[in-house]
């Protein structure tokens, strides 16, 4: 079923979602300083493209060990990311959750859209599993 998610989201707006992750990988890089959320921009991005069937989590819950991303490194992290990209692609996805919410159909998709922002707003520290 998932397959089936994931084949429409990606044809229905998936596609526009998944490449504005990855455009804003590329100006992370682009910024010397940005890469370790580049890094991060890209694998969301490929989340965004296929999020059926997988879900972020805390890496400290998945490795259960600290790292640098899961500590206050990670929070500073996630507040610079916010101010800087986070906000405007958790508003993209939330207007595409909005406009999905319109049709019934559209009701995974909207939910998928508000999962994504959720990621959006702190990368920092999340890993993508399969559900």
């Amino acid at each position: 079923m998932s397959v089936i998610g994931n084949v429409f989201w990606f044809i229905l707006g998936g596609a526009f979602m998944g490449l504005g992750w990855w455009i804003a990988g590329v100006l992370a890089y682009i910024s010397i300083i940005g890469i370790p959320w580049g890094k991060a921009c890209f694998v969301i991005g490929q989340f965004a493209f296929m999020p059926f069937g997988k879900q972020a989590v805390s890496r400290k819950s998945v490795t259960y060990k600290d790292d640098i991303g899961t500590g206050s490194f990670g929070v500073l992290g996630n507040v610079l990311w916010f101010l800087f990209a986070g906000m405007w692609l958790a508003i993209g996805h939330l207007l595409s959750a909005a406009i999905c919410f319109i049709t019934i159909i559209g009701i995974p998709f909207g939910l998928q859209h508000l999962k994504l922002a959720a990621i959006a707003i702190a990368p920092i520290g999340k890993t993508i599993v399969d559900i």
